[in-house]
């Protein structure tokens, strides 16, 4: 294990650059890369330095609540693809892909959904 070479990475300047990468998006071999590190190398400092597991965990925790926040924000503007993907991820026992014959009720909450959120829109615009 690069001897020494993790102190660096304990401090202010290492945790935030860690944090920093983690957030955007770099996975745990590219971040060892930039460390110049092998990436089992990294994964024992993340089990073994906790600062540095917290601040990859918090760099990640960033990005994904960004990402969700996006997400939902398209499946509220009527995104069918986006509101698919929300409801089968966040209720996947009620909307999972089902056989055609039992998908017409998922099919009919969803056009009502689209529905919903078109009407309101045209409210907003006033048209």
């Amino acid at each position: 294990m690069a001897k020494g070479k993790y102190e660096y990475w304990l401090t202010e300047d290492g945790l935030l650059l860690l944090t920093a990468w983690a957030r955007d998006g770099l996975t745990d071999d590219q971040i060892a890369n930039n460390i110049g590190i092998n990436v089992k190398t990294l994964w024992i400092w993340k089990n073994t330095y906790s600062p540095i597991g917290n601040a990859l965990k918090k760099g990640k925790e960033i990005i994904d609540i960004q990402v969700e926040n996006a997400l939902l924000k398209k499946a509220l503007e009527g995104d069918l693809g986006a509101m698919c993907f929300w409801l089968k991820n966040r209720k996947p026992k009620k909307w999972r892909d089902k056989p055609p014959e039992d998908n017409d009720d998922a099919m009919a909450a969803i056009r009502m959904l689209v529905r919903s959120n078109e009407e309101a829109a045209r409210a907003v615009i006033g048209d």
